[in-house]
């Protein structure tokens, strides 16, 4: 399984910018999809949970302001973040898990989100 993120940059905050995450390797929409992020001397944190079924889940930090989705037929998962904060910076990291099937857990390489004040 092979994952891109695409979408990354710099932005201003208030702004607005929507992560892409192309997956190939794999029977797509039978995967979890998840968003993870990092910032500097943090340890990694979930951020937004898509399951095979398009059940959503979110991160407290980022409720009403991200949403994630996926279209299974371009085998891509999406964040959109709006209403952005400086501490929303960190490398955003897509990640494919299926939960009854053992070491499924694949990550991409991830893309940095700096939000300046």
């Amino acid at each position: 399984v092979h994952l891109v993120e695409f979408g990354g940059g710099l932005v201003q905050a208030g702004g607005s910018l929507r992560l892409s995450c192309a997956a190939s390797g794999s029977i797509f929409s039978r995967d979890a999809m998840n968003w993870y992020r990092q910032a500097p001397g943090k340890r990694r944190e979930l951020v937004a949970a898509i399951t095979s079924g398009g059940r959503t889940d979110y991160a407290d930090s980022v409720k009403g302001r991200f949403t994630i989705s996926r279209d299974n037929a371009k085998n891509t998962v999406y964040l959109q973040m709006n209403s952005l904060k400086p501490e929303d910076t960190a490398v955003y990291y897509c990640n494919a898990r299926r939960s009854a099937v053992r070491d499924y857990d694949y990550w991409g390489q991830g893309t940095q989100v700096t939000v300046s004040s």
